[in-house]
Parts: structure tokens; C-alpha cells; sequence
């Protein structure tokens, strides 16, 4: 598609962030299963529950511009999310793999939130108001757990600072915990 205007724009920006959400629902469950901290697992299923209503949302955006409802491939997300698999593939302690799974999440948290202030801005230039209503939902809620991946790094981050201790034991998944009366 020739992009000639700003609704072309917009409509090649919506495509993306509908791929990029997908990617998002496909990583979601894996960083809950390896996220070690329960508060994190938790942010994880939150999210991932939000981000079904997200792709539900633009998939309405679609329908009310009557455009096909089709991603275009998001090559950011897709980098953003390799990165961060990357980084699980290391043999890291239990903090500190919970630090890089907020560290991932976050980035992308920003990409989003970069993403969907854009969108929401072309839409209201575009006289879009319904559409505009309901990226401006998606992009509260994008803050929301951004603000939450925060005090949960806050939190998680002073402890990975310590690291792993000699007082650990390994796990059958090759994950190490601290023995019994060892300090975390």
C-alpha cells in the first residue's frame, strides 16, 4: 500500500500495532512461566488477559473504518522480543532473571506507549473521535502496566543487585534456589 496521506499513515501504523499485539499475546505466557517472582508471573497473566482486549479493540477500529482486519509485520516488536529471549536463554539467578524479564517488558511497554500516543494523535486529527476513545483506553492501560512493571522492578531490582549466593542449590529445571535459612 502507497502511503499518500496521513489516513494511509495511520491505517499502516494500525496494521503494525495489530502484529505487534499478537507477537505480545505468543510472548506473554512464556514470561510468566519464567518469571520466578510470584507478583511478576502475576503482572504477566494480567497483561496478557489486557492485551486480548487491546487486539479486540483495533480489531473494532477495522471494522469502523471498514479496512480488512490484517497486521502488517512489526519488525520493532519482533526485535524487542527476540532481545528478550535472548536474555531467558542465559543461565541467570532467579532475581536477576526476574530484573531482565521487567527490563524486557518494559522496553516493550515504551515501544507501545510510543506507538499508541502516535495513533491516537492521527486519529483525532483525522476526526476519528471512536477510534480515538479507544486507543486512548489501550494507551492509559499501556501506562498502567508500565507503571506497575516500575515498583515491581523497584522491588525485585536492589535484590538481583546481591545476586546469586554460594548458598544456592540447584533445581531439577536448572534454576538454583537459595538453601534453607540462607539470606535472598
Amino acid at each position: 500500500m502507497a502511503i499518500k496521506n496521513l489516513r494511509d499513515l495511520w491505517l499502516d501504523e494500525l496494521k503494525d500495532l495489530y502484529n505487534a499485539e499478537k507477537q505480545i499475546l505468543a510472548a506473554l505466557p512464556k514470561m510468566a512461566k519464567a518469571a520466578n517472582e510470584d507478583d511478576l508471573r502475576q503482572a504477566f497473566e494480567d497483561h496478557l488477559e489486557q492485551t486480548h482486549g487491546h487486539v479486540e479493540r483495533l480489531e473494532e477500529i477495522f471494522k469502523s473504518i471498514d479496512e480488512p482486519v490484517r497486521g502488517k509485520k512489526c519488525k520493532g516488536m519482533e526485535g524487542i522480543i527476540s532481545e528478550g529471549k535472548e536474555m531467558l536463554e542465559e543461565d541467570l539467578p532467579e532475581t536477576v532473571c526476574d530484573a531482565a524479564l521487567i527490563a524486557a517488558a518494559q522496553r516493550v511497554e515504551h515501544y507501545e506507549i510510543a506507538a499508541y500516543g502516535t495513533v491516537r494523535a492521527y486519529a483525532e486529527l483525522l476526526g476519528e473521535s471512536d477510534a480515538m476513545t479507544l486507543l486512548e483506553q489501550t494507551l492509559a492501560e499501556e501506562k498502567e502496566t508500565d507503571e506497575r512493571l516500575t515498583s515491581l522492578a523497584e522491588r525485585i531490582n536492589p535484590e538481583a543487585e546481591e545476586g546469586e549466593t554460594d548458598d544456592a542449590v540447584p533445581r531439577a529445571n536448572g534454576k538454583r534456589r537459595p538453601m534453607a535459612g540462607a539470606r535472598r
